[in-house]
């Protein structure tokens, strides 16, 4: 490759990959303290087309990922596409498709995801994470009640009994498994894109660089094999040039 472009994504040459723990569907703590998961196989992937090494900077939260990334204290990072995040840092097409839900009590009379925005009632939500930016545009009636940690959204809905929980559907079904009387909603308020970023400051070619590495992954299909190697279920593989 080009020196001035692996500068672009490496210039201290290494590739910091920023690595989010809040969505174990694309990364959760490896036994030995790192990370591992969808996203680690994609970040160490690129590194070695780029022909550098890499380190991987772990965050807790979505928030901190795009924080680390737009302050270039990461070279790339995983996240949901959002035009918010989308000021400081340039998007691939998704590589993988989630759906955002809500998780309510059994005996809640809510049974469509449509009906959740009434007045009187409460969506707990991980900050900054992709369903809040989503839900900060659209609900127009419900309160938001945001927490610094997506881990805590179940415990702040379950103290509340006019809330509910806005998440990650594969996140909030094993909750619902785990705490008995709860059910998660059929139907969702959102599809949460999954992509890679990279600063915008690293210039146009690096950003289309990175999109191609992405087109790429996905129709080998290297991004279904990370699924199944995983073990991560309900998550999709995104159409092949899918902008979302």
């Amino acid at each position: 490759m080009p020196d001035p472009l692996v500068s672009s994504f490496a210039p201290s040459g290494t590739l910091r990959i920023a690595i989010n723990l809040g969505n174990p569907i694309l990364a959760k703590r490896a036994d030995d303290g790192g990370a591992t998961g969808v996203s680690v196989d994609l970040g160490r992937a690129l590194a070695d087309r780029l022909g550098v090494g890499c380190t991987l900077v772990v965050v807790e939260t979505a928030g901190r990922s795009v924080d680390v990334v737009s302050d270039e204290e990461a070279d790339i990072g995983f996240f949901a596409i959002d035009p918010v995040r989308g000021a400081k840092i340039a998007f691939t097409a998704p590589y993988v498709l989630i759906e955002g839900t809500y998780l309510v009590r059994d005996d809640d009379p809510v049974h469509a995801v449509d009906d959740v925005d009434r007045p009187g009632r409460r969506v707990v939500v991980g900050k900054g994470s992709a369903y809040d930016l989503f839900l900060t545009r659209d609900i127009e009636e419900a309160g938001i009640v945001r927490v610094a940690d997506a881990r805590a959204v179940v415990d702040t809905f379950l103290a509340d009994p006019t809330a509910v929980a806005a998440g990650v559907r594969q996140v909030l079904e094993a909750d619902a498994r785990r705490v008995p009387g709860l059910r998660v909603l059929d139907g969702r308020f959102m599809t949460i894109r999954q992509a890679v970023g990279i600063p915008k400051s690293r210039g146009a070619e690096a950003a289309a660089y990175l999109a191609r590495f992405v087109e790429e992954r996905k129709a080998s299909g290297c991004v279904a094999d990370a699924r199944a190697r995983h073990g991560i279920e309900g998550a999709s593989v995104a159409p092949a040039g899918d902008a979302g």
